[in-house]
């Protein structure tokens, strides 16, 4: 079984302008004559990896702990792609999915510098698929993120992230991405992997 780690270390990840970066701190340490290490840290929730509650954008919406775990594993497809993303390219990328294996169409991982454009979160909104995952720390671009967002939220996708896909190949993998269980959260740090089908 190969398994790729697409998430971001935690301490060196990329922060998003604004937001507050993780922060460590050493409280017990053996070289120091304690009896064991203990280290507390602080963090946004939407730091490196993490998953985007409805709750982000939607006044009324699911906190992260609501969001149905199967929805962040199972069978998904990682498409390379640059450039602003249209309604006819989110068509040709599920059916390349659905072709590639069945049930990969469900989750979506975008692989580049790819912008997500109201046009196409509208076709993915509409098209049953239950995951966007992207490389940058937010979709959409600096004019659109919140309309976006409140588009592909609004009908539950769950969307993904800061992932590492550089040196992952398009098509099919299993992808098991959980976010913390933050009671009330608009968001969690993520630990996601793919494992490549045989």
């Amino acid at each position: 079984m190969k398994i790729h780690d697409i998430s971001q270390e935690v301490f060196s990840c990329v922060v998003y302008p604004g937001d507050d970066a993780p922060v460590s701190q050493p409280v017990k340490r053996m070289s120091n004559g304690d009896t064991y290490n203990l280290t507390n840290f602080s963090m946004c929730a939407h730091n490196g990896t993490h998953i985007d509650a409805p709750f982000h954008f939607l006044a009324e919406g699911n906190t992260v702990e609501q969001i149905p775990l199967h929805k962040s594993v199972g069978y998904c497809y990682v498409a390379e792609f640059c450039g602003a993303l249209t309604a006819t390219n989110v068509e040709n990328i599920l059916a390349q999915a659905k072709q590639c294996h069945s049930g990969a169409e469900l989750r979506i991982l975008f692989k580049g510098d790819v912008d997500i454009t109201i046009e196409a979160s509208q076709a993915l909104a509409e098209s049953g698929v239950q995951l966007v995952g992207a490389q940058s720390q937010t979709v959409g671009n600096d004019n659109n993120f919140v309309d976006v967002h409140k588009i592909l939220l609004k009908v539950q996708i769950v969307l993904l992230e800061g992932l590492v896909l550089q040196n992952v190949q398009q098509g099919a993998y299993f992808l098991c991405a959980q976010p913390l269980a933050l009671k009330g959260s608009d968001g969690a740090p993520t630990r996601a992997i793919l494992i490549e089908l045989e």
